[in-house]
């Protein structure tokens, strides 16, 4: 009886159909999903970082280095949105210029 079962079973797994593979999406790199990832995960940490590094030197006294400092991260985070608005509208601006 247990060999019955055993065999049935077996029959059954082997008369599956085999599993077909995905189709292939192109094999692209998701810019996209990157983009999000960083705008969501990685820049509120780096600001959080930021921000506990100014307020530890303002609390000792060097406030003209913390408005220093916080010229030059606005200053950076300037250019990092300008390098992704490039991302975004640089063909755009190629097509413009070229045409």
């Amino acid at each position: 009886m247990l060999t019955t079962h055993l065999m049935q079973a077996a029959h059954d797994l082997l008369a599956q159909p085999a599993p077909t593979a995905p189709p292939a999406t192109g094999g692209g790199i998701n810019k996209d999903g990157i983009i999000t990832f960083f705008a969501t995960q990685i820049a509120p940490i780096l600001l959080a970082v930021l921000g506990v590094i100014f307020l530890g030197r303002s609390a000792r006294g060097e406030v003209s280095k913390v408005l220093t400092s916080s010229i030059i991260a606005i200053a950076g985070l300037a250019f990092i949105a300008g390098a992704g608005g490039l991302f975004f509208f640089g063909d755009a601006l190629i097509k413009i210029i070229l045409n």
